[in-house]
């Protein structure tokens, strides 16, 4: 097995260190090292990190392969960084049956460019009427432990509380889409004054709001795990804060792009910019940054959500809504967080490694930079300046909103269980 010697990187923003990685594990860290015949990556001062995990991603394999299939999404994941991402379950055929969790599984074995761990469908067909095979898909191969109709919102409270105890057996986690389907009935942007201004169809905090209460609430009744996708607003932070609070099992991600844009970007009518859930106030933004920090939110998690060119050139009513993220989500953080001296390197490894990985399972992942450990490593030139060009991702969509826009920081190598899937910038 080939070694490989990181020389002089800052290990979490530490002081710099080697690194050696013999074969799949991180053999030695310290100063000084040396290893006859091991290949030398010279870190010049760059930051070491445990290979990131999304725990939040669109694959769309199978059934959507002209907007990104499991190769092209993990390669994009392997250049942004990660080394694990979880697949959403809004696919066609939808993943809610251990056939289809399998499929996706497999795909990601082949590709070789990050590990995929499948989510599985709250409800068949996302039709929030009848439980999937909960405990199949739990049983495959997959070994599917997180289970959401991302896309949909489980909206039906008894569906959600059996979800929840049904889960609860095995250990797993249900991921809520938090959405109010009747008070975002045609909903376009945020509710506001923006949405007032520019006659678009507004879409309320509330909707968002009055779901996380309620399943909060059934958490606590029944005891089991919880995890709110894409948190977006300033009264969602305060209800995740009131329930950790209580001692209630529940968790949060929030996506980069929550934490960098606001409902003004819509004044462009540029499709770029329309996201479920839409991007909010400067004071939920606000918010966001400061419950990232404090840990009222757990992760960071993309939301990676490639759409093809005709869906999204086009009038902002009949755009689809989502940005692609895997390739620009560290950025953005490094941005918004470390940048604004809100989080540290080591705290950012822990939102966007070490917490994903242990919500979701995701054994081998989300493990300290130590001897002994599998070596899922990513290398990041924080001092990197640059425009973000979509037409150089290895994503098949391009529906980014940062196109032209200069983001901080730049990963330059990643490593799954010590094999190179990106080096000097490259995908190998």
């Amino acid at each position: 097995m080939s070694k490989i010697l990181i020389r002089g990187a800052k290990v979490l923003g530490g002081e710099p260190q080697d690194v050696l990685i013999d074969g799949e594990l991180t053999a030695a860290v310290g100063t000084g090292l040396s290893a006859e015949g091991a290949e030398v990556v010279e870190a010049d001062g760059k930051v070491l990190l445990p290979g990131l995990v999304d725990l939040h991603t669109h694959l769309r394999e199978p059934g959507r392969e002209d907007s990104e299939t499991v190769l092209t999404g993990t390669r994009a994941a392997a250049s942004g960084g990660f080394t694990a991402v979880f697949a959403m379950a809004n696919t066609f055929p939808v993943a809610d049956t251990a056939g289809v969790v399998e499929q996706v599984w497999r795909l990601g074995k082949e590709s070789g460019y990050c590990d995929v761990r499948p989510i599985g469908a709250v409800t068949v067909g996302l039709e929030g009427k009848k439980l999937a095979e909960l405990g199949a898909m739990n049983d495959s191969a997959a070994q599917v432990s997180v289970f959401s109709d991302d896309g949909k919102c489980v909206d039906d409270a008894v569906i959600m509380r059996r979800a929840l105890e049904y889960v609860k057996a095995f250990g797993g986690v249900v991921a809520q889409h938090a959405q109010e389907p009747r008070l975002t009935e045609g909903a376009q942007m945020n509710e506001g004054v923006v949405s007032a201004e520019l006659g678009l169809g507004g879409w309320p905090a509330v909707a968002e709001e009055s779901i996380i209460a309620r399943d909060v609430l059934l958490a606590e009744h029944v005891g089991s795990r919880l995890h709110i996708c894409h948190l977006s607003t300033a009264g969602s932070v305060e209800i995740i804060r009131w329930a950790k609070s209580r001692g209630i099992d529940v968790t949060a991600e929030v996506c980069p792009h929550h934490l960098l844009l606001t409902e003004e970007m819509v004044r462009t009518y540029n499709p770029a910019y329309k996201v479920n859930p839409p991007l909010r106030t400067e004071r939920d933004v606000r918010a966001l940054r400061e419950a990232l920090a404090d840990g009222t939110i757990d992760i960071v998690a993309t939301d990676h959500a490639p759409h093809p060119h005709e869906d999204k050139d086009c009038e902002w009513a009949a755009a689809a809504m989502g940005m692609v993220g895997l390739e620009t989500a560290l950025s953005v953080v490094q941005e918004t967080m470390v940048e604004t001296g809100l989080l540290d390197w080591a705290a950012v490894a822990d939102r966007m490694s070490f917490t994903p990985a242990r919500i979701g399972n995701a054994t081998g992942h989300g493990r300290p930079v130590a001897a002994g450990e599998p070596a899922n490593l990513t290398l990041v030139d924080t001092a990197y300046r640059g425009q973000v060009d979509p037409a150089r991702f290895a994503s098949r969509s391009r529906n980014t909103p940062y196109e032209g826009r200069e983001l901080p920081g730049r990963v330059t190598h990643t490593w799954l269980r010590g094999k190179a899937t990106l080096m000097d910038g490259k995908l190998t």
